[in-house]
């Protein structure tokens, strides 16, 4: 994005002189991550994520691309419902504090539509965030146990579904994983990359299209 979008400016203008003269956040690993994904054949394209910090802050697009492709529920290929294992691979957000707000404009190739979504993230989110716990990791080895981030939630995950649903967890390395909530977005009137590509959406793989012209798009199960 070459400029920020209305809102964001406007929340940034307004946020701007109690953000002034804020240093580094003050976080027990160096920085915290967002990962971002789909159901099985429910492909996406990632425009931008932004974020506000609990400062105030505004990070534009601290995330964009392609989202990874969640493991389906019960591993037997179907996109319906929510992965039992969300994942993904998250991006380090350096630099930014913990987040207040996050929002998302995607593209979900399989209707073509695009769409934006505000999470708003509790008070209890950025707590857990920062309390260190014990984890229950499957290995036997030191392997991870040095790092900073161990035994700590620093992983906001983002599932992205047809329809503009947005599903979110927060996760950490060998400990349960917290639902944040789910979150319903609206469609962006402007179109793909805000009305810059003359309404043209990423391309869908021929995987995925020949699987939602047999089977359809399973509104109603995320």
């Amino acid at each position: 994005m070459k400029r920020p979008s209305l809102l964001l400016w406007l929340v940034a203008v307004f946020l701007s002189g109690c953000a002034s003269g804020q240093g580094q956040p003050s976080l027990p690993y160096g920085s915290w991550g967002i990962a971002v994904f789909a159901p099985e054949h429910m492909e996406v394209w990632i425009e931008s994520v932004d974020v506000i910090d609990k400062r105030g802050l505004v990070f534009e697009r601290v995330y964009a691309g392609v989202g990874s492709i969640g493991e389906p529920p019960h591993k037997n290929g179907q996109p319906a419902g929510w992965t039992t294992r969300p994942g993904g691979s998250a991006k380090p957000i350096s630099g930014v504090d913990l987040p207040e707000f996050i929002f998302v404009r995607w593209q979900s190739l399989v209707e073509p539509q695009t769409y934006n979504v505000r999470i708003n993230i509790p008070q209890w989110v950025r707590e857990r965030m920062v309390t260190k716990e014990q984890p229950a990791c499957p290995w036997k080895s030191d392997w991870g146990k040095n790092l900073p981030s161990f035994g700590y939630r620093d992983n906001i995950t983002i599932g992205l579904a047809p329809g503009g649903i947005a599903k979110v967890w927060l996760r950490g390395g060998c400990l349960e994983t917290l639902e944040i909530g789910r979150f319903e977005g609206k469609v962006n009137k402007a179109g793909p990359y805000d009305g810059t590509s003359g309404g043209k959406h990423r391309p869908l793989s021929d995987a995925s299209k020949a699987y939602i012209e047999q089977f359809g798009i399973p509104y109603g199960s995320w």
